[in-house]
């Protein structure tokens, strides 16, 4: 699939995943050409993926070098249900801090609270804005 189509009802059901999951998985190359898959919180919208970067990840790094990743939602069960997001990501040097985006703290706000953080503290320790474009989709 090349492009989500919210109209059809896999591409609904990937829409509303990707409005709801509160994680997925975000891989990147490093230097030495290894892929490494972290754990990440996210915002779709107009269709593209946010994700707040901490300011020592090494996906920023590996982003600035090798901009093409990989985005995947968990599956459920039985391995049904998957989406996998072939993508291209770039760093966003005037993106604004997480607190100043309503929806993303909205989603996060629980998750935030319970890890005892305070929106400045996230805004201090996760400023890298990544915008995630996908190329490619592979769902079931």
């Amino acid at each position: 699939m090349k492009a989500l189509d919210p109209t059809t009802p896999a591409g609904a059901r990937i829409a509303e995943r990707l409005e709801t999951d509160l994680t997925g998985w975000l891989t990147t190359v490093n230097p030495e050409g290894q892929p490494q898959s972290s754990v990440i919180w996210f915002k779709w919208a107009d269709g593209v993926i946010t994700v707040y970067s901490h300011k020592r990840s090494a996906r920023n790094g590996n982003i600035e070098e090798r901009p093409l990743v990989s985005f995947t939602l968990d599956t459920e069960d039985h391995g049904d249900a998957y989406v996998t997001i072939e993508a291209v990501a770039r760093i966003d040097p005037d993106g604004g801090p997480a607190s100043a985006d309503a929806p993303f703290m909205a989603k996060y706000a629980g998750m935030i609270e319970s890890y005892g953080w305070e929106p400045g503290y996230y805004d201090a320790e996760y400023p890298v804005v990544l915008r995630i474009t996908p190329t490619r989709w592979r769902v079931a």
